[in-house]
């Protein structure tokens, strides 16, 4: 990613990005009139649809007729803030620990989903100055963890993470993923 402190490598070619909808990734508005934060729209850019530390999806804006874009990330939204208001109702209260509270994931959006049933999330109603969102782990939609306040300051956890259970030396940080068609 294009981040002076943050370098990805990609792995298998070229990224893949002939099904991306550049025009949503720049006319996207959020609730508060502003866009995807920067440091989401630098990922998708560079590093296009794939697989993330081995592990991680990062939904990005796709052309009519493929899957897996932001169209799942809001029903993964859905599945998400549904688990949280039964979890409020049953007082799960360890659903919001470590960093969370209930009034935390009526405002968080997913944006990626690991392949472990975990989801990345953006605070939509804490955008910074510089236009990015804090960014939140749900481990299996039971824990809320806060990784940053943008995707650029998160990757360096979710990469240590994945290398501590996984990845021999020369493995790759982003494998290019092929679309798939609906």
């Amino acid at each position: 990613m294009a981040d002076a402190h943050f370098r990805l490598t990609i792995g298998n070619g070229d990224a893949s990005i002939a099904h991306i909808d550049f025009a949503a990734l720049e006319s996207f508005r959020f609730p508060d009139g502003l866009g995807y934060p920067p440091s989401y729209q630098a990922f998708v850019r560079e590093c296009g649809w794939a697989r993330t530390f081995g592990l991680w999806l990062i939904y990005p804006p796709v052309l009519p007729g493929y899957a897996d874009g932001r169209e799942r990330a809001d029903n993964l939204t859905a599945r998400f803030l549904d688990s949280y208001l039964d979890g409020q109702s049953e007082e799960f209260d360890w659903m919001v620990e470590p960093d969370g509270t209930w009034g935390t994931p009526a405002s968080l959006r997913v944006f990626g989903w690991s392949e472990n049933g975990d989801a990345l999330l953006w605070d939509t109603s804490a955008r910074r100055r510089d236009g990015e969102f804090p960014v939140w782990e749900s481990r299996g939609l039971n824990a809320l963890h806060l990784l940053g306040g943008s995707l650029a300051e998160a990757l360096p956890l979710l990469r240590e993470r994945a290398n501590a259970h996984s990845a021999p030396a020369d493995c790759v940080d982003v494998e290019p993923l092929t679309p798939a068609r609906l």
